[in-house]
């Protein structure tokens, strides 16, 4: 369904991007942000998912300039390569100012625009929720950053946050923290789940705590216009 194209950046580096087309009318744009494995089958596989919704979506392969077409799986050396990547050798500041490129090509696309994200992929959603005033609606899966590092500051946009309780990646006290700050644009969800419970490639991945976490995204994006 999907096919690769490159957007310019603003260092004017070519990266490459996940596109799919909505099927049936068009809900808006979505810009749905990778883990740390890159934009690996299954997250390409979300991407047709969301342009089955309606939606027009696009993924960027944050990772392209350190290993072009990247993609890694959840175990062992795999593991531990993506954790150098994205701790030791991609900038954040790159991955949220790729991210905004791609929220604005997206969103002069017409429509509302949205934007999903997991793991890293899930704080980078949420930071850009903070920044970023093109953006109608987010959600955000499971994010290291969100409550550790960008708790402070409120959400400019309808911000969901989807959290395990079990997850052994993401504390759960500092999620508890963040709730207590009761941010006005922001929810958090806790599931009795594990970290990465949305991949059905992963171990703790819980298909009712899955379910459950699209529907209200996709609620999310409903009641914005989407």
């Amino acid at each position: 369904m999907g096919e690769w194209l490159k957007l310019t950046m603003t260092d004017g580096h070519q990266l490459p991007c996940y596109h799919v087309l909505p099927q049936g009318e068009r809900r808006g744009g979505l810009v749905l942000v990778q883990e740390i494995f890159g934009v690996t089958e299954h997250i390409r596989e979300l991407c047709e998912e969301y342009a089955g919704d309606g939606y027009e979506v696009i993924s960027p392969s944050l990772f392209d300039r350190i290993e072009p077409g990247i993609e890694l799986g959840y175990t062992g050396a795999d593991w531990e390569r993506a954790v150098q990547i994205a701790r030791d050798q991609q900038p954040i500041d790159r991955s949220l100012a790729d991210t905004q490129t791609c929220i604005e090509w997206i969103h002069a696309r017409g429509g509302p625009t949205f934007i999903v994200g997991y793991c890293y992929g899930g704080s980078l959603a949420w930071r850009m929720a903070q920044t970023c005033d093109l953006l109608d609606a987010a959600s955000c899966y499971y994010g290291g950053h969100v409550a550790s590092r960008w708790a402070d500051e409120a959400p400019r946009c309808a911000t969901i946050t989807h959290f395990g309780r079990y997850d052994s990646l993401v504390p759960i006290e500092p999620v508890e923290k963040l709730i207590e700050k009761a941010h006005p644009t922001a929810q958090h969800f806790i599931y009795e789940a594990g970290h990465g419970f949305n991949s059905d490639r992963r171990k703790d991945y819980h298909p009712e705590s899955a379910e459950l976490a699209k529907a209200r995204t996709l609620m999310l994006f409903k009641a914005l216009g989407g």
